[in-house]
């Protein structure tokens, strides 16, 4: 448990301490993470804060216009750059690679627009588990282990550093945020890259789409999982009528977890399941397989790469 008035306190003054009189872009995704920070630093340091939300082309379905409503309030800026992120993935299968790759594009992205206003420093939401599996090299996170040793930022403010998912939460409910912010089911920070295995593509990326998007709307409201989400795993025979085909083999995830450090796959009854197969190869052609995941973790992490 975390002492939020305490935390939030110290917060503010950490970041009016390290921000002195410069302007500061905070990487804004819509997450409770970032949405703490931007909460912490709009009290701390005012106007001075500048939110950036990047649209990397790896995000979820109607995930920007949602953003964009939400955040507005903040002067929230948007950058548009799929084209620019898919082309560093462009022939990338390694998971450590693709994040990589994800984390010095964000990096990138974030230096021109800090160079468009002025500002030197950088404020983003990593959290405790990120730094654990990124510094214990289980996998490297985009905001930290995925980082490029070269970047033109000045400093970067990382508040929420020591704090675990759960703690994170019970900051924004003492900051009063919105409860849709506040139970915001976790999301990576690679996006959708991450729940691809291999190179990322356009189509599969537009698979990968819509079967999250159907994944929630069955799971989230009926099962309150702490995650759950489709991957798209690679290619597998099926049958279209009479004809065999070659489709996509999507795997659907569901877990609980307190804190994202270790998780347990969701009990959902058979009938659902089926009911998930037949929605997902319906509405999505192209999709000949679906299979549901129920490794824990450990020994598995909750997201695929």
């Amino acid at each position: 448990m975390v002492d939020t008035e305490r935390f939030i306190q110290e917060a503010i003054a950490e970041i009016r301490t390290q921000a002195g009189a410069h302007n500061v872009v905070i990487a804004l995704s819509g997450g409770v993470d970032s949405s703490v920070c931007a909460a912490l630093a709009a009290r701390a340091i005012g106007e001075r804060l500048i939110p950036i939300y990047v649209d990397t082309g790896l995000m979820r379905k109607g995930e920007t216009e949602r953003i964009a409503r939400m955040f507005g309030y903040l002067n929230l800026h948007v950058v548009h750059a799929e084209d620019e992120f898919l082309a560093a993935l462009s022939g990338i299968v390694d998971p450590e690679e693709k994040r990589k790759a994800i984390g010095e594009r964000f990096i990138r992205v974030f230096e021109r627009e800090a160079a468009r206003t002025g500002a030197r420093y950088l404020l983003q939401g990593t959290i405790y588990p990120d730094r654990i599996e990124s510094e214990g090299g289980i996998k490297s996170h985009h905001n930290v282990g995925g980082m490029p040793l070269h970047m033109e930022f000045t400093k970067v403010i990382e508040p929420l550093r020591d704090l675990y998912k759960d703690e994170v939460r019970e900051v924004a409910g003492a900051l009063g945020l919105p409860p849709e912010i506040q139970h915001r089911m976790p999301f990576p920070g690679p996006g959708l890259a991450v729940r691809i295995i291999g190179e990322v593509t356009r189509e599969k990326l537009d698979v990968v789409r819509e079967a999250n998007a159907i994944v929630e709307d069955e799971l989230v409201d009926r099962f309150l999982p702490w995650q759950c989400f489709a991957a798209v795993l690679g290619l597998g025979t099926g049958v279209k009528g009479d004809n065999r085909v070659h489709g996509w083999i999507v795997s659907v995830r569901a877990v609980n977890s307190r804190d994202g450090m270790t998780a347990d796959p969701l009990e959902i009854p058979y009938e659902m399941l089926g009911h998930l197969a037949s929605r997902i190869t319906a509405e999505i052609p192209t999709v000949a397989r679906v299979v549901y995941d129920i490794t824990p973790k450990p020994p598995a992490t909750i997201e695929y790469e």
